[in-house]
């Protein structure tokens, strides 16, 4: 078994990769995904954009 890397996505990405990086991670679609961090933004008072910013920061490119 292969060790899977948590990484931003260079192919499925809109802004910086994070949620196409997730998907790839989990094997999942980046637009269900996608969509799921944007309920989760709006109905955590947008903190998930705070989130988004730090791991657009802290998730190292493939």
């Amino acid at each position: 078994m292969a060790n899977k890397h948590l990484t931003r996505s260079r192919s499925n990405r809109m802004l910086a990769g994070v949620c196409g990086g997730i998907a790839e991670y989990f094997g999942w679609d980046p637009t269900l995904v996608r969509v799921l961090y944007a309920l989760l933004t709006i109905f955590t008072a947008f903190a998930g954009s705070i989130v988004y910013i730090i791991l657009w920061i802290i998730m190292p490119e493939k």
